[in-house]
């Protein structure tokens, strides 16, 4: 979760994609905004159902054109050839 995190932030579409799964990933993802900037990520709680399933409730905010954002997600995430994909996301 941390490592996709930093991958927002630093606009590293590549990776995004590389660890989304292939069922649920968008067919393009684009950059951020210019006038979006990324403040802080806590990871609420992190779960692990069982040897290929896991889910991560967190918190990101970030401010764009002046206004503070938070965005709160459980997010699951399914182990596929030993790497953890991001399957996909409960806004809270």
């Amino acid at each position: 979760m941390r490592s996709r995190y930093s991958a927002f932030v630093l606009d590293e579409l590549s990776y995004l994609r590389d660890t989304w799964h292939p069922d649920t990933r968008p067919t393009q993802l684009d950059p951020n905004p210019a006038d979006l900037k990324w403040l802080g990520l806590q990871i609420k709680q992190h779960i692990q159902q069982d040897a290929e399933h896991a889910s991560v409730e967190f918190v990101a905010r970030y401010r764009q054109a002046g206004r503070a954002t938070r965005l709160h997600e459980i997010s699951r995430f399914l182990r596929v050839d030993g790497h953890w994909l991001y399957l996909d996301g409960e806004h809270r």
